[in-house]
Parts: C-alpha cells; structure tokens; sequence
C-alpha cells in the first residue's frame, strides 16, 4: 500500500511539475519571441547607397517591449554579413538565412550560440533581396528555468517522502486491526483457546471483519463446548450399559455352573442391552451428524414424508392407532433428517400411548402435529424434554436413549423450525413441530371438505 501511494504521488506531482515547467518555459521564451517581433516591426535600414548596406539604422525597442536588441545583422544573398547591433559580433549564418535574403524561405526562429551565449533568433526577409536577423539572449530565461528545474525536482521528491510518510502511516492504522485478527488467529491455532476476541473500535470494512471474526469464534465455541458436552454425556450414558453386559458375559463366561434357566435369561438380557447400546450409538451418531452444516437440500412433499413415516409406525407399533389428517405441503430441506424428525415423534407417542390407544397426526404448510392419550409429561419435565439425556419420570423404566426429541428439535433448528411440547386438556401431550412449509405450487388452497387426506 505504501508503495503504491508512492508510486500514484509520484506520478501526479512529476506530471505536474512537467507541465508547470513546460507552462513557464512556452511564457519565458515567448517574451523574447514577442520582444523580436517588436523590433521587426520598427522600420527597417535604407540599403541603398553606403558603402554595403546603407547608413540606416533599427530603431530602440522601449523598456516595456524588452530594451534594445543586442544582436543585429544584415545578410545579402551573396554571403556578406553586416553587424548592426550593441553587441559587434557576428552570428553564425545558416543556408536557410540565405534561402531567406534571396527570396526563397520564409521567416523562422532558431537558437544559436554566439560566444558561449545562448541566443534567440528571429531571421526576415527585407526588401531588396536582404535578409535581417535580431537576436536576443535567452540566459536569463534559462538561469529561471534551471532553478525551476531544481525547485521542481525537490518538489517532486519531497511529495514523494511525504507521501511515503502518510502512506507508511495510512497503511499501518488499515493493516493494524488485519494484524489483530492474523494475531489472533495464530494465538488460536497455536493455544486452541477460543475465548480470543477482537475489540471492535471501527464500522468500516475492517471493524466488519472484526465482527465477523468475533461471530464466528463464538460460534466454533459454542460447537466445541456442544461436542464436549455431548461426549461427556455419551460417556455417561455408555458407561452403565457397558458395565452391565459387561458384567453379564463375565457370569456368562462361567455358564458350566449356570442352571439352564438362568444362562438364557443371562443371554436375553446380553441381547437386549447389545439392542438398547446399538441403538444408543446410532442416536449419538444421528445427533453428532445434525451439528454439520447442511450440504444438499431439495423440495420436499411433507405429506408424503409423514405418509410413509406412518407407514413405518403401523408395522413398529401394531398395538396403536394412527390416525392422520395430511394437507400439501413442501418445503426446503433434508428428506433424510426431517424423516428422522416425524420418525422420532411418531415412536416417542406409540411409545407412551396405552394398547389400543389412538395417536393423532396432522401435517401441512404449518408443520407436523403429534397428540397421543397417554399419561402426559410432568410440568417440571416440560422445559427439559429436548435436552439430550433427559428422560422425564413417565419414560424412567422404559427403554430409550434419550435422544430421540433432542434430535427432532436439531432438525427444527436447522430447517428454521421450532418444536414445543404440551398437556392436552383431555389427556396426552401433543407434540408441534413448526416448519416454513407452503402449499405447492399449482396446488388449491386445501379445505376440509375437499384437498385432506385422511388415513
């Protein structure tokens, strides 16, 4: 960045010091010029009679025109040369001066050196097939023109310092908050501590980038704080049921002494808590997958969805009656996980559902509704049902990880969704899973006499 001021100074103050040096060297050289073609203008010499020329002489120019001319001198065509000015030398003559004297070239300037002194000259024609020529020095425009050439080149230097000096400052307070977030970041990578946080002092761009850092470090350690927890309550969860079959195979492995009866009860539970731990680590994994952002989404029919997932429900749970109540809907979302969702929900109410007991299903544009007549969920146990781990007192004593509403409420969130739980006034809980569901498109609006499904 410093080096780029540099360079965009530079340029500026170099073409502008080009052009100002150009400007007043076009002014200084035309003021000779215009004091030249003053003095051309006063009436020229007789060149009839004298011994050349003639005795005539050129007239004074007055002060404001630039004082006397200095250099004079008459040229015929056949190369003699008369010197009429203040100063007695002659100035070097040119073959287009003569093409002047003898008709043939038209007036022009040119500069010469006429004993060591730079001169301006202005040659013209005269009548009688003579040629004049005035001179005027142009040292004193070229001494202002080298010191305005220094001058210039110590402006050009000196805004060049300058601007690297600001540019050098500029860059550092722009670069300064990058360096704070490089800083941290490196602190993170090399600590893994994740409480590192940018102080936020600007609403430009960077002080954007600050936030967005801070954003995101709060998320990663919400994630990692989520991933430690969850390991931590699997670990306490594993722990039981792996001491118990544990526990089991050890008495198994002594089965000789084992009465019949026992070493099959023995195997039973073996094979049920080898059950309950399968499914325990499937939870755990469903539950570890949902913390991913999600990578694949499509349309999906939510009636549809439920439809089949009812399907499922009837053949787990033969005992209970499902009974629905679908209107289309689709929405944008993972088909895998929201059918893990209404998977989750319809087992969670077969599960406390009396035998022969009814479970009522609606699903649309509003979401998925789920009301069973069991016992109901204590009060106390409402603010803690989607927790992981959590199983309230209806559900101690049956099977279960508790996991399964931890998930519908992770598959809520992920899809803009939400998940509640209640107490019917009959009886039961009625579980509502929110999702920004619509109707399809090219579909009617449903109505209950017409668009329901009913199954």
């Amino acid at each position: 960045m410093t080096i780029a001021v540099a360079i965009a100074v530079a340029v500026a103050v170099a073409l502008s010091a080009f052009v100002a040096y150009v400007a007043v060297r076009n002014e200084l050289r035309g003021e000779v010029d215009r004091a030249l073609e003053e003095q051309r203008l006063i009436p020229p010499p007789q060149t009839q009679g004298g011994p050349r020329f003639g005795r005539g002489g050129f007239g004074r120019l007055p002060a404001r025109f630039g004082g006397p001319t200095p250099y004079i001198q008459l040229i015929d065509p056949g190369n003699g040369v008369e010197v009429r000015g203040s100063e007695a030398v002659a100035m070097p003559v040119q073959d287009r001066a003569r093409d002047v004297a003898a008709g043939v070239a038209d007036r022009y300037f040119d500069d010469v050196t006429v004993g060591g002194t730079h001169v301006r000259v202005l040659t013209v024609p005269l009548e009688g097939g003579f040629a004049v020529q005035f001179g005027r020095s142009l040292e004193p425009a070229d001494a202002v023109l080298s010191r305005l050439r220094l001058i210039l080149v110590l402006v050009v230097l000196g805004g060049v310092a300058l601007a690297v000096a600001l540019g050098r400052l500029v860059s550092r307070n722009v670069v300064a908050p990058i360096a704070e977030v490089s800083d941290a970041a490196r602190h993170i990578a090399q600590t893994e501590d994740l409480g590192r946080r940018i102080k936020v002092e600007t609403q430009d761009e960077i002080g954007e980038l600050a936030e967005h850092f801070n954003a995101m470090m709060d998320t990663l350690e919400r994630s990692v704080a989520a991933q430690r927890q969850l390991v931590a309550d699997a670990s306490h969860e594993l722990r039981t049921p792996i001491t118990s079959l544990r526990t089991n195979i050890e008495v198994l492995a002594e089965s000789e002494a084992l009465p019949p009866d026992e070493r099959a009860r023995l195997l039973q539970d073996v094979e049920e808590q080898t059950t309950e731990l399968g499914m325990l680590v499937a939870d755990l994994i469903e539950l570890a997958r949902g913390d991913e952002p999600r990578r694949e989404s499509e349309d999906v029919r939510l009636d549809a969805l439920v439809r089949e997932a009812l399907t499922r429900a009837r053949r787990h749970a033969p005992g209970i009656v499902f009974d629905a109540v679908l209107e289309p809907a689709v929405l944008d979302g993972t088909r895998e996980r929201l059918a893990r969702a209404v998977n989750n929900l319809l087992d969670n109410a077969a599960k406390h559902s009396p035998p022969g007991g009814v479970v009522h299903v609606t699903a649309g544009p509003s979401g998925v509704t789920v009301r069973d007549h069991g016992t109901g969920v204590a009060e106390e146990d409402l603010p803690y049902l989607f927790d992981r781990f959590y199983r309230g007192a209806s559900s101690r004593g049956r099977p279960g990880s508790g996991l399964g509403l931890a998930i519908v409420r992770q598959v809520a969130e992920q899809h803009g969704g939400t998940v509640r739980a209640s107490n019917t006034p009959t009886g039961g809980a009625e579980f509502t899973l929110e999702l920004p569901a619509s109707t399809p498109t090219g579909e009617p609006e449903p109505t209950p006499s017409s668009s329901l499904w009913r199954t």
